[in-house]
């Protein structure tokens, strides 16, 4: 909403919102995917027999990540026109 009424106050300022609302999405995917990696690699670590369950989940929860992001940088370039 409040990037909605930035974006109708001041056209002008549009690239640059949506320049900052598509980096803010970047950058937390890949906090979100550091983090799973980080974890998931510990827990591998702790209980190897058991790697093959979390590297599947680590590869499901990232790929849930990116596609949330991806559709978070669509709404961003969208919002230009």
């Amino acid at each position: 909403m409040l990037m909605t009424m930035l974006l109708q106050a001041a056209p002008s300022f549009a690239p640059g919102i949506v320049a900052i609302g598509a980096g803010i999405a970047v950058l937390g995917a890949a906090l979100g995917i550091g983090k799973i990696g980080a974890t998931a690699l510990e827990s591998i670590a702790r209980q190897p027999e058991s790697s093959n369950d979390i590297r599947m989940s680590m590869i499901i929860a990232a790929a849930l990540i990116e596609g949330a992001t991806l559709f978070a940088l669509i709404v961003c370039f969208f919002a230009l026109n």
